[in-house]
């Protein structure tokens, strides 16, 4: 994605994100990065979305897809931006109030349909169904990550990615999130990165695709391709 283009999509979703801020309850939609997609430090804002655009370049260079979902859609975010690489788009969540919040204020392509995960678990998904999938910052707040990767790779069809990204859950990256303020000091993850990408290690070979920032690395993104027979 090239740099006008991301800046104007990164405009689009930060002035929805903070128009839904200025009128929800305080902390109602923390969970769903809200304060971090428009955070007024530069430097946390900046190292926020440049995971996601890292997602995108690499989405970009193996696009057109048939079927994408998006696992732990949250706000919608990326949902915009896989709609216009695909000819349809899955999101599910276990909350929707976040895509809720924001679907109020964006005009959300045709060809996206958003489910409620605890109705439309992984399990109830029929095999193969996807090219890409991809699974931004929820691999560590799920309880069973073992079920849940197999779920993921079950469902790409061969050939297909999967796309995480997580924080690394260091002592630099816990450090930062109290800094960053009240929003991010809580406890609530189950695991750090490096944890799903040894478990996803085991189904698929998994590729690097940046560190954000190495020597004192927050956030991990990787991809792993499902084995074609």
């Amino acid at each position: 994605m090239n740099p006008s283009d991301f800046a104007s999509y990164k405009t689009s979703i930060r002035s929805a994100i903070r128009a839904a801020l200025a009128e929800a309850e305080p902390g109602t939609l923390d969970e769903a990065a809200f304060p971090a997609y428009s955070h007024p430090n530069p430097f946390i804002n900046w190292l926020f979305w440049q995971r996601l655009r890292v997602v995108m370049n690499f989405i970009e260079r193996h696009a057109p897809f048939d079927y994408v979902l998006d696992f732990g859609c949250g706000s919608g975010v990326l949902l915009p931006f896989l709609a216009a690489h695909s000819q349809r788009v899955l999101g599910l969540d276990v909350d929707l109030l976040a895509y809720r919040v924001m679907s109020k204020r964006l005009n959300f392509p045709a060809s996206i349909e958003v489910r409620d995960a605890n109705q439309n678990p992984l399990a109830s998904l029929p095999a193969a169904s996807f090219n890409l999938i991809t699974a931004l910052d929820v691999l560590e707040h799920v309880e069973d990550l073992s079920t849940t990767l197999h779920d993921l790779m079950r469902l790409l069809r061969p050939g297909g990615w999967l796309v995480v990204s997580g924080p690394t859950e260091t002592i630099f990256y816990k450090i930062g999130r109290k800094l960053a303020g009240p929003e991010y000091s809580g406890a609530y993850h189950e695991r750090g990165i490096p944890e799903v990408r040894a478990q996803l290690g085991k189904l698929a070979p998994v590729r690097t695709l940046a560190r954000l920032y190495p020597p004192v690395t927050l956030f991990d993104i990787f991809a792993a391709q499902k084995k074609i027979p």
